[in-house]
This record gives C-alpha cells, sequence and structure tokens, in this order.
C-alpha cells in the first residue's frame, strides 16, 4: 500500500540553492543561500505548479539555514548567520532578532494549549478535556539550540514571556519537542539527550543495542565513501553528516543511529522494542503524521526493494537516492521510490541528483517537499532545482488500499490513530477491520486473538461456524477464499499465472536467487524483507557463499533429527470454538427470556434449515439486545447445533444435556449420531425437541438386537410413560406392538404416575384392542386410584358379562366360569354401578344367580329369593343371601320370612312342595328368632306336625316368661347388696382429738389433712399416706 501519490513537481527551474522550507495552508515560504526569500503560493491540482507571490531580496545578508511561521505571533521565524530572527508577516518588517540566540545552530517550534491557574500551568494531552483545569490558552514555545545552551522563548495567547535558558554539555545541531515541556535534541550522529524545560534537568537517550548486525552496513564506511559523486551542491553527501531527529507523537521521538531508527521517550527510555533498520544512514528524516520519511543515499537500496521493479531484476542496488516511507506506528515500510523519480526503462548507473528534506518535521501535516538538485554543474546552472511535493492519499483510500493487501493491523493502528472528524464512520470502519484482523489471525492459527475478537464485536455466529469445516459448520462452510468478502472485505484478485523463465543448468557456484534453502528471485514477493543494514550481506557470492549454504544445510539436518510435533490445530481451534460458543449461549438465552421464549419452546419455532444460507450469514453483527426474537431463535439454533458438533467431535460424553435442552437442529446431527451409534443421545434429542415419533420408532428398532423380553420392551414402555395427554396418539399408535408382544408388560404403559393420562380415551384403546385388558385397567383403576365413578363401575360390570356371555359362545367354560365369578362378586361388593341397567342386559334364561343379586340391589327381595329356591334350587345360598340383607327393625327384619313364605307357599315355577318343606322346616329350626312365631305358624302346612316343630314352640313360648323372670330377680338381688354395703360403709367412724398422733411421722394431727387406711382404720396425714401404706404392705407381706 503506497500511502502518497507520485511526486509531482511543484516548482521546476528554481535556479538559486534552496536550504530551507517552510510551508503556511497555501504559502510555500523558500529560504535560500544568498539570504533571499522566496514566497509561493500552491494549490491541490497536481496540474498546476506553484505561483510566485513576492521574492524578498537579501531579507538576511547570508544564507537562510531554517524558516518556520509562528501563526501566534503571525511572523517567520529564521535562522540566519547564527541567530533567530522574527520578521512579521505579511511586511517582514521591521525584523526582530531574539538577542539571546546568538550562536544558534537549530530551533523548534512547539504550539498547543495549556490550562492556566493562579500558581501552575497544565500542558494538555490528546484526548484529555481541559475542564476543571484552568482556563486554556494557546501557548507557542520556540527553542533555539545554541552554543552549549537552550534559549526558550514562549508566547500565551500572543503575548511573549521571559525568555529561559538551559546549559548543555554540548550544542544541539537537531532539535525537537517531545511535548510540551521535554525535547530531544542530538550534537552527533549518535548521541542525543532529553532536555526537559520545567526540571532544567538534561539526560542521555538510552536506547538498547539493536539486535541486528550492522558491521557491514555503509554507516560504518563514512560518509566519504560517496564523495567522488560530488559536485557543486552535494550537500547531503560531501558535507559533515548531521544528528537526524523528529517527533513521532506526544511522547516519543525518532532519533538516528548510524542505520538504526530508534524510539525515545520523554524519560530518555525506548518505549518500543522495535526499531527502523536502514540499508545505510539517512541523510534526512522527518514527519508527516504517521508517516516517516527518510532519504538515503544511492547505492544503498536493493533495487527488489523499489515499488513497481519487475520481480526478476538482478539482485542490485539503486543508484539514486531513494525516499523511503515507513509508518510510525508499526515502523515497517510502506513506499520507497528512488529520487527523482525515472521510468522503470531507465538503467542510470550513477546518481545524478541529490535530495534534501527541506520540509522541518514540526509541520506534521501533508503535503511535503523534497529538493532536488542536478549534481553536474552546467546541468544544475541550466535547469536549476526542482521541488517536488508529496501528496498524502485520503485517509479511506489508504485505510481501503491496507485491507486490500491484507494489512489489517496496520489499517486498525492508522483508524485508531486519526481523529474521528477525518474518517466517516469511523467507529464502523474499526469494527470491520477489527473483524477482518481477527478472521486473518484465524487463518494463522491465532485462534485465542480471534473467537476474543468475535465476542468483542458481537459477530453473527453464523459467519463464526462458517470458518470452520463442513463437519462443524454444515451447510455454513465457506471456502477460505470467501472468508474475507463473508465479513464485509474485498473480493480477493485472483493471482495472475507467473511464467518462470528457462535457465540452462549450470555447475558453477550457486548465487543468490540459487543456492540452497534460498528460494529464486522470480518465487520471492515483489518486496524483499529489509536487509539487515548490512550490504556485505546481500552481495555474499563464490566460496562464502557456497561455506554458507553448506552450514545451511549441516543446521537443516541437524533440525529433521530433532523435529517438534506438529500441533493439532483442528482440536485446538474446536476448542476455542467451544468457549465462543459457550459464551453466547447463556447470553442468548437471557436475551430471548425477555420475549418469554424458552428452549422447551424449541420445537414451535421453524427450523433452522427452512432459512438459506444467505440469509443466515447475513444476520446483523449487533449486541443481543438489539436483535428481534426471529433473530435471536436463528442465533440460538446456530449455536446450539454447532456446539453440538463440536462437543462430539471431542468431548462426546458431555452430549447429554445438549440432547435433553436446547436448540440444536436435528436435521444436521442425526446422521452423525447414527454413525457413531450414539443412539442414546439420539432419543435425548428427539425428545427434546418433541420428535417422539422417531424417538419411537428408534427404540423400536434397537429392540430387535435384544434377547430377553423385558430389556427388548421396557425402553419404550418407559418412553411412553413419560409422554402427557397431548401426545395420546402417539402413545396409543405406539403401544400396539407392545402389546403383541407382552401384554403385562405393555399394561405398565398406562398405570405409570409419572403422566396422567385421560382415562376414558385410555380404556376405548384398550378395549379395541382387547375387552379383558380394558377390564384390567378398569380394575386398576377402582382398586389403586380409587375411582368411585358410575361410569367405570357400569362399564367394567357390562366387560365383565360380555366376556362371561362370548366365552360362552366359544365353549370356553374356564373363561365363562373366571368371568361369572368375577361379575358376581363385582356386583355384590360394590354399589357404584347402575343395577337396574345391568340387569335390562342379561339373558333372560342365563346368568340366574346375577340376576338374584341385581334383583337384591333394586329391593325386591322376593324376587331374588325366587331365583335363588326355584331357578337355582340353591337353599344354602338363599339363607345366606338372608343373612347377608338382614337388619332388625329395618325393611329387611322379614327377609327370614319372606323365604320362608317361597319355600311353603311355591309359585308356578317352583319344585314339588314335598321337596320345598324339608328346607322350610330347617329354615324354622335354625332362624326361629328371627321370625314371627304367629306368622310363621299361618304358613305351616296343616300336615306339619307339632313334633316336627316342637323346638320352635317351646322357644317361642318359653323364651319371653324366662327372660323376665330371670332379669327381675337378678335386678332385685344386686340392689339389695349394694345397700348393705352401704349401711356397712356408713356405720364407720375415726375419731380425731388435739392428742392423736400420726404414726408415721409422730406428729400431732391437729386440724390438718388425713388419710384413713383400711382395713383397720388408722389415721395419718394426707402426706404420710403412701409411705405409710408401704409400710403396711411390708408388715403383712
Amino acid at each position: 500500500m503506497a500511502p502518497f501519490n507520485t511526486p509531482d513537481v511543484a516548482l521546476d527551474g528554481f535556479k538559486e540553492r534552496p536550504e530551507s522550507l517552510s510551508v503556511q495552508g497555501d504559502r510555500l515560504y523558500i529560504g535560500t543561500s544568498t539570504g533571499n526569500l522566496h514566497v509561493y503560493t500552491f494549490g491541490e491540482d497536481p496540474e498546476h505548479p506553484a505561483e510566485l507571490l513576492e521574492t524578498k531580496k537579501s531579507l538576511c545578508r547570508r544564507s537562510i539555514d531554517q524558516v518556520a511561521f509562528i501563526k501566534d505571533v503571525n511572523s517567520l521565524a529564521i535562522l540566519s548567520e547564527a541567530q533567530v530572527t522574527l520578521f512579521p508577516h505579511p511586511n517582514y518588517s521591521p525584523p526582530t532578532p531574539l538577542v539571546k540566540t546568538k550562536g544558534a545552530l537549530c530551533f523548534a517550534i512547539h504550539t498547543g494549549v495549556e490550562y492556566l491557574t493562579a500558581d501552575v500551568t497544565v500542558p494538555s494531552s490528546p484526548g484529555t478535556p481541559g475542564k476543571g483545569k484552568g482556563v486554556p490558552a494557546v501557548v507557542t514555545k520556540l527553542a533555539a539550540g545554541c552554543r552549549r545552551r537552550i534559549v526558550l522563548y514562549s508566547w500565551k495567547d500572543g503575548e511573549p514571556q521571559e525568555a529561559q535558558e538551559f546549559t548543555l554539555a554540548h550544542s544541539p545541531r537537531a532539535m525537537t519537542f517531545v511535548n510540551a515541556v521535554t525535547l530531544c535534541w542530538g550534537h552527533t550522529p549518535t548521541d542525543y539527550c532529553i532536555t526537559s524545560v520545567v526540571t532544567a534537568a538534561t539526560i542521555d537517550a538510552n536506547t538498547p543495542m539493536p539486535t541486528a548486525s550492522s558491521s557491514g552496513s555503509i554507516g560504518t564506511m563514512g560518509m566519504g565513501a560517496f564523495s567522488g559523486l560530488g559536485g557543486y551542491m552535494t550537500l547531503g553527501l560531501g558535507a559533515k553528516a548531521k544528528p537526524c531527529v523528529a517527533s513521532l507523537s506526544d511522547d516519543e521521538a525518532l532519533i538516528a543511529k548510524d542505520n538504526n531508527g530508534l524510539i525515545v521517550g520523554a524519560d530518555g527510555k525506548s518505549p518500543r522494542s522495535e526499531h527502523i533498520d536502514w540499508p545505510a544512514p539517512p541523510d534526512e528524516i522527518a514527519l508527516i503524521k504517521p508517516y516517516i520519511f527518510s532519504v538515503l543515499p544511492p547505492g544503498s537500496v536493493p533495487t527488489s526493494q523499489v515499488d513497481g521493479s519487475p520481480a526478476t531484476s538482478p539482485a542490485t542496488f539503486v543508484a539514486s537516492p531513494v525516499v523511503e516511507i515507513r509508518s510510525s506506528i508499526s515502523l515497517s515500510p510502506v513506499q520507497t521510490m528512488p529520487f527523482p523519480p525515472i521510468p522503470s526503462t531507465s538503467s542510470a548507473t550513477t546518481a545524478t541528483h541529490t535530495v534534501r528534506l527541506l520540509t522541518p518535521s514540526p509541520s506534521y501535516k501533508s503535503p511535503l517537499f523534497v529538493v532536488s538538485t542536478p549534481i553536474d554543474r552546467t546541468a544544475a546552472a541550466n535547469a536549476g532545482s526542482a521541488i517536488w511535493r508529496f501528496r498524502m492519499k485520503p485517509w479511506n483510500q489508504q485505510i481501503d488500499e491496507l485491507v486490500e493487501t491484507g494489512a489489517y493491523t496496520e489499517a486498525l493502528a492508522l483508524l485508531n490513530s486519526l481523529d474521528a472528524a477525518l474518517v466517516a464512520d469511523k467507529e464502523r470502519r474499526q469494527r470491520q477491520v477489527r473483524a477482518l484482523q481477527a478472521v486473518d489471525n484465524f487463518r494463522n492459527a491465532k485462534y485465542d486473538d480471534a473467537i476474543n475478537a468475535f465476542l468483542d464485536l458481537d459477530i453473527n455466529p453464523a459467519k463464526v461456524v462458517a470458518l470452520y469445516p463442513e463437519s462443524i459448520s454444515g451447510r455454513l462452510a465457506v471456502a477460505p477464499d470467501d472468508w474475507i468478502p463473508m465479513f464485509g472485505g474485498p473480493v480477493p484478485k485472483k493471482p495472475e499465472p507467473v511464467t518462470i523463465p528457462e535457465v540452462a543448468p549450470s555447475t558453477s557456484s550457486p548465487t543468490l536467487g540459487e543456492r540452497p534453502g534460498t528460494p529464486k528471485s522470480v518465487e520471492s514477493p515483489p518486496r524483499a524483507p529489509t536487509p539487515q543494514g548490512s550490504i556485505r550481506g546481500v552481495l555474499k557470492t563464490g566460496l562464502e557463499s557456497i561455506v554458507a549454504a553448506a552450514k545451511d544445510d549441516d543446521v537443516a539436518s541437524i533440525r529433521s533429527v530433532r523435529r517438534p510435533p506438529k500441533p493439532d490445530n483442528f482440536h485446538r481451534s474446536i476448542e476455542v470454538l467451544m468457549r465462543y460458543l459457550s459464551d453466547r449461549r447463556p447470553k442468548i438465552a437471557g436475551a430471548l427470556a425477555h420475549f418469554n421464549i424458552a428452549s422447551t419452546q424449541s420445537h414451535e419455532m421453524p427450523i433452522l434449515s427452512a432459512t438459506s444460507k444467505e440469509d443466515l450469514l447475513g444476520l446483523p453483527n449487533a449486541p443481543l439486545s438489539a436483535l428481534t426474537p426471529e433473530e435471536l431463535v436463528r442465533f440460538a439454533q446456530i449455536v446450539d447445533t454447532a456446539l453440538f458438533k463440536s462437543y462430539l467431535l471431542v468431548r462426546p460424553g458431555l452430549l447429554g444435556p445438549l440432547c435433553r435442552v436446547g436448540w440444536c437442529e436435528v436435521s444436521e446431527v442425526e446422521e452423525l449420531l447414527r454413525e457413531r451409534q450414539k443412539f442414546q443421545e439420539m432419543i435425548y434429542l428427539y425428545n427434546g425437541r418433541k420428535m417422539h415419533g422417531k424417538a419411537l420408532g428408534l427404540l423400536r428398532q434397537l429392540s430387535e438386537k435384544e434377547v430377553d423380553m423385558r430389556d427388548k420392551l421396557m425402553p419404550t414402555v418407559n418412553y411412553l410413560q413419560r409422554l402427557g395427554p397431548e401426545h395420546l396418539d402417539q402413545i396409543f399408535e405406539h403401544s400396539k406392538w407392545v402389546f403383541e408382544q407382552d401384554h403385562d408388560i405393555a399394561f405398565e404403559i398406562f398405570t405409570s404416575e409419572e403422566a396422567e393420562l385421560p382415562k376414558e380415551p385410555v380404556a376405548d384403546f384398550l378395549e379395541h384392542l382387547d375387552p379383558a385388558i380394558c377390564a384390567r385397567y378398569i380394575e386398576y383403576l377402582i382398586s389403586e386410584r380409587g375411582e368411585v365413578s358410575r361410569e367405570f363401575h357400569d362399564r367394567l360390570a357390562e366387560l365383565y358379562l360380555r366376556m362371561t356371555v362370548a366365552a360362552k359362545k366359544r365353549a370356553d367354560d374356564e373363561s365363562r366360569k373366571k368371568m361369572y365369578e368375577k361379575l358376581l362378586h363385582f356386583i355384590d361388593t360394590t354399589e357404584h354401578y347402575s343395577a337396574d341397567r345391568l340387569f335390562g342386559l342379561l339373558p333372560s334364561e342365563d346368568l340366574f344367580e346375577a340376576k338374584a343379586i341385581l334383583l337384591g340391589r333394586l329391593g325386591r327381595h322376593d324376587s331374588a329369593l325366587e331365583v335363588y329356591v326355584y331357578r337355582l334350587q340353591d337353599f344354602l345360598k338363599a339363607e345366606e343371601y338372608c343373612k347377608r340383607v338382614y337388619q332388625p327393625s329395618s325393611p329387611t327384619a322379614n327377609v327370614f320370612l319372606t323365604l320362608l313364605r317361597t319355600y311353603l307357599l311355591p309359585g308356578p315355577s317352583a319344585p314339588s312342595a314335598a321337596e320345598l318343606l324339608s328346607p322350610a322346616l330347617e329354615l324354622i329350626s335354625r332362624h326361629s328368632p328371627r321370625l314371627d312365631p304367629v306368622a310363621t305358624l299361618q304358613l305351616l302346612p296343616p300336615l306339619v306336625t307339632a313334633q316336627d316343630v316342637r323346638a320352635f314352640l317351646l322357644e317361642a313360648l318359653r323364651a319371653p316368661l324366662f327372660d323376665t323372670r330371670v332379669v327381675r330377680g337378678v335386678s332385685k338381688a344386686r340392689e339389695e347388696q349394694v345397700a348393705r354395703r352401704l349401711m356397712v360403709l356408713q356405720s364407720k367412724r375415726v375419731r380425731i382429738t388435739d392428742t392423736r398422733i400420726c404414726p408415721q411421722c409422730h406428729k400431732r394431727l391437729g386440724g390438718s389433712v388425713i388419710a384413713v387406711h383400711a382395713p383397720h382404720g388408722e389415721v395419718t396425714h394426707y402426706q404420710c399416706r403412701e409411705a405409710f401404706a408401704r409400710k403396711l404392705k411390708e408388715s403383712r407381706a
């Protein structure tokens, strides 16, 4: 990326010798060696050169060595004749010499805002507001480096302040402000110092030794090595070298030591570990924020490092001076060009011009002007000097070019260094470049840095997942070439095919591009790495090159023995992805909770596969709080699906919780689980997404592998038991095959307490399968669940009845007997059914015992007894029936008499009277107390003798008289006994006198509460009664 446009000629044919330049707005001030001042105006259009406004002849008697404009006092500061003088603009008269600057060698200017209080001045700092610090004032400082001293002049809001002097051990020859109160200056090309204008303290710049060796650099040869190139204006090459210093920021300055550029801070120490390594010591340096300009001498820069040089150019050096531009942020070179610019077809072998940077570094702003002068005297006299202008490209264009070349770190650093007013939508561009930088880090296996950036930027999870292979990302997978466009970067250009020229085989020693271990020149990038300050390293040939190559081979062979293990980047990237997804998952769940959406509702939402890949990648990169519920649901589905696949690859044992609850897309993971035979996890997954049909189908497939019936069916039974009434149809559908295998195991589906199923639909389903199973289910409801509803009791009785009749039809006597017994027991022991309804369902010529029980339930005891006696002829059951229903003083008190009447007064369908007389007489003998004597005697037929009923008659006649007499006699005796005992007790007395003593404690009884002891009437105190009673008991024993 070239941040500056191709330099254009702002002024050509300048016949005088320019010694200094200064820019103020659209004005260009040129100071010459004869003391003249030329003022030009220039515009932005490179097609229009600068126009001369005025010329001040002999403004100074001698050369103008340095010129600068001080806006605060609207004057030009000019260094001439070793003194600084102020010339007011625009008339430049009268001049004001700064008398204390006699012997000045250089000067530096700093302008800034300071906050003034009563007793202290606080310098401003970027980004620090002045609120609460005091009154702001514009302060301009001019520091002049004189012989072994520094003189400081200052103006506050245009008002001059008292000058200050600082005595030094050396004379500054180049100077710049590090910040408002600190100066960095050099007195030799390798010695620099830091001076504080507040404390007047001066310290040496303490810079670390560069790591790269520069033993063979041009700096060790001396500047006189190129003296043969000089003409009458060879200022930089034949003159004595000067120190080079430039201010980088408010706390950093750049100094040049030999061919190294070092950064120093206000404390004299280096705040950075990086440094600049030039091929040779620069002639001059200057700063146009944020770029460092340096002029490198002819013959010091390889042609491979020059922008636009062909990739196949031989390893030669540029014969002309080279202007190198570096980023002050990264210190890396961004643009290199020979100067003055020459056509690419030109092949000059010697320098034809001298190049000088006469623009002082405090200007900071574009453009920068460079003076080129022909070395040849005749050419210089005829053509004069040319002043070239470097114009910086717009910031947006620079950033775009950096992004296109993949220099995301540099683009981000450039963005961070710029004010928001200079870049449109700075925050958005920062986020975009950070995202591209994160993608680049991901590509280079810096997974943690990439994921941290994705988290900070709230990147759409679909884009993050798309960076992974298809085993993780599925249909979201994006080819690596499309990663940058996916994140909003430029579409990469397809590389043009490179034609490699055929080279004849040679037996000569390997050259730079052909030696072992070194790529050929055609394979090297257009911009080679900067040489480590040594020309000798570039010019290695012959024996030295061969020895180096052999050494490299030896080292390579040794290294091949102990080769470190190759890092497992794939699994490392998966671990980092899991960290990212685990961070997003709870936050997305929290955002969904604000909309009352939970993961248990995942089956109600549209599936992820219903959304196209483009729509998913097009979801916004925004905080979760700014997303709609639909977008949050998509994020949750993407995150859970990717997390599921990640766990499946590296931590399969932790899949369970993700299967049970979450937003995982089933269609993308079910086949992966099937391939790995993770059937239990598949069932959890289906269950969590309410895909019960698939889960039950899988359980049926798995059951085919089992031999034991319980092992085969219980997984399906357990699953069905957990389903609620909303899935009743699926329960019925998938329980059928279980019933086909085993009724008892299948019946457990409907007896579980995990889910309460509606009883009536279940009973209908079971009755459709088998009435016996339905009857068993209703029995379970009545016995275990306490069901008392008439509907289920009626249904159970009807089931018993139908199964009894059906068993009789198919001549299955065992089943008929079993069902009929259940029916009889049921109707005889419960009352929660409709007896009349069931009675109407009974067949007319069968099930007479059931009829008898139901007739009894209906209160028709005579009919019930007729059934027992006439139809069943079971006299014992008839008698048992009477025992069950008999209740004295109730409507059933005469039930035994009814039975006797049934015996003795038979109907038309009854057996013969002779057959019924015997059970009737037995009934009279056994239950005479429950029979009315008169009614019984009236029912007896005339042929029955008194002897047949003698026991009944005796019982009837004797029982009342005997009972009355005995009761009367016993009562009278009891009353007399009680009266005699009372009389005896009333006749006993104890006399208490004043002299009577308690036999226990031997104290006088007096008026105390007493106790009388039986049987002899001993008298003690009440509290002594227990002790005396024990004493009596012991004495009697």
